[in-house]
């Protein structure tokens, strides 16, 4: 019996492979001679992502320039002890400060707020910028910085004058200063009856149509050796008809006082008032905090 060959092919099977080999042959070759860089590989769906990624890092940086606190400008007087860390101040500086404060003093420029707390000159530069001190205050300290020597010798001369208390002269005493006449004596008493008598020599400054300079020279001659006793009320306890009686404080703004206080829930500190309420200007700040404290 003859038998049949298991690879014998017909002639169309034989096209067949002879065409697959030729393709082989000539994918290898393709392969072989073509260079596949990375650098061509340009999928879509990766440079989706790449876009995408980029986005949310822009967002994330956005968001974290929101986040970061903004220093507004303010009176350094009235900095607390969360205000003072906030802003980079060792303990021992924000002690100073208080300690300095407690004696009804003020600090009136950058420079004399270095001397009491003892701060970094980096702090100073970085953070002094924002400082912000009464109009009075700093229309004076331009005044000093523009003294001549015809100033620093009468200043000399006047060194020997015995000061007496502002807050009992009589208009007739006030009168000895140059610039000071009938009107402006009996106005300086009249406001200080107002005020209850002064609590701060800066509250001579506020005398209607007291001119700065003349102001100054009514300091030369007075000083506030007796003060009146005034108990101070808790800006956290009291309510409005008692804020309203306070000196620089009227009915409207004593409201708003209280109102501000039931949303937060506790009043920390003074700058914090001038901040949510722009009816009370920083100058005001300063002198409501003669009358008011908080514990």
């Amino acid at each position: 019996m003859k038998t049949q060959s298991r690879f014998k092919f017909s002639k169309q099977q034989r096209s067949g492979i002879l065409t697959l080999l030729v393709l082989i042959v000539g994918l290898q070759l393709v392969y072989f001679f073509t260079e596949f860089s990375p650098e061509n590989d340009t999928d879509p769906y990766k440079t989706e992502i790449a876009f995408f990624q980029a986005e949310i890092d822009s967002l994330k940086q956005i968001e974290q320039e929101a986040r970061r606190p903004r220093t507004y400008p303010f009176n350094p007087n009235f900095i607390s002890d969360y205000k003072g860390y906030t802003l980079g101040m060792s303990t021992r500086e924000i002690d100073r400060l208080h300690a300095f404060r407690a004696k009804n003093k003020y600090v009136n420029s950058a420079k004399e707020f270095q001397q009491v707390t003892k701060v970094r000159d980096t702090w100073l530069d970085s953070i002094g910028p924002y400082f912000k001190f009464p109009d009075w205050v700093v229309k004076r300290e331009a005044k000093k910085k523009n003294f001549n020597a015809k100033t620093y010798v009468e200043k000399k001369e006047e060194a020997v004058i015995i000061k007496k208390d502002l807050n009992t002269a009589a208009a007739k005493e006030l009168q000895v200063v140059k610039g000071i006449g009938e009107k402006l004596s009996e106005r300086i008493v009249k406001y200080r009856k107002r005020l209850g008598g002064f609590l701060s020599e800066a509250q001579l400054y506020e005398v209607y149509h007291l001119e700065p300079e003349v102001a100054e020279r009514v300091l030369k001659h007075f000083e506030l050796r007796s003060k009146p006793s005034i108990e101070k009320l808790d800006i956290n306890m009291a309510g409005i008809s008692e804020l309203a009686k306070v000196p620089y404080l009227n009915y409207a703004q004593a409201k708003e006082i209280v109102i501000y206080r039931s949303q937060v829930g506790q009043i920390a500190s003074f700058d914090e008032l001038h901040k949510n309420i722009e009816s009370l200007p920083s100058e005001k700040i300063d002198r409501i905090a003669l009358y008011l404290k908080i514990k």
